[in-house]
């Protein structure tokens, strides 16, 4: 069952990505209406909600209509935050746990504002024998990655324990496949992680990415 967050009015990033749990956000804040919020978050130590775009622009337009965006997001923490110049922050957060939107306010400066419920984080499910190789093959990759690039934030090295759990798997492959963002959003709103890892698997299946047979 969901419960109330204790968090009110939680302060929303709408984004055109859609942030998983366990992953990491690294953004660049140069709006009036966000720079403050990312200040006055990072100075109490509170989240802010990310959610998906379904309609409009993440840096907004003069006279375009309003921001529309999913009912579920995943709240952020900020790890880190910097001012490389006057007028521009840049942010390095880690995604926690899912909310659903109950209602949303607009306010006048341009800022959205939501009340949340949480929505349950994933239960650890030990991944099954036949997507194993989905598994090994996000290990691969990753391990391309910190060769590549060793201070992106997706350079991680994965413990056993993540490498066996279906949940953290998923998510990890779904931030890094090159699908369209309402399938993402579909796969983040999932209450199944095992399910999710299985659609992620037919996802490497058709791409050939890892083959899992």
């Amino acid at each position: 069952m969901s419960q109330a967050l204790t968090l009110s009015s939680l302060p929303l990033f709408p984004l055109n990505s859609v942030l998983f749990p366990g992953g990491v956000l690294a953004l660049r804040v140069f709006e009036v209406r966000y720079l403050d919020m990312v200040r006055k978050c990072h100075q109490a130590g509170a989240p802010f909600g990310v959610v998906s775009l379904t309609h409009g622009h993440e840096v907004r337009q003069a006279g375009a209509p309003e921001e529309r965006f999913n009912d579920v997001g995943t709240l952020a923490i900020i790890e880190q935050l910097d001012y490389p110049q006057p007028g521009l922050i840049t942010l390095l957060c880690r995604a926690s746990q899912r909310f659903r939107i109950t209602q949303r306010h607009h306010l006048p400066h341009g800022l959205w504002t939501a009340d949340v419920d949480h929505v349950d984080p994933d239960l650890p499910v030990p991944v099954p024998g036949d997507l194993k190789k989905a598994a090994t093959a996000l290990a691969q990759v990753l391990h391309t990655l910190r060769q590549r690039d060793p201070e992106t934030p997706n350079a991680i090295t994965p413990t056993e324990a993540q490498l066996d759990d279906c949940g953290w798997v998923s998510n990890r492959w779904c931030e890094l496949l090159p699908v369209p963002l309402e399938l993402k959003q579909r796969l983040m709103e999932l209450d199944n992680p095992l399910v999710r890892l299985e659609l992620v698997g037919d996802v490497l299946e058709r791409t050939g990415i890892a083959p899992l047979q």
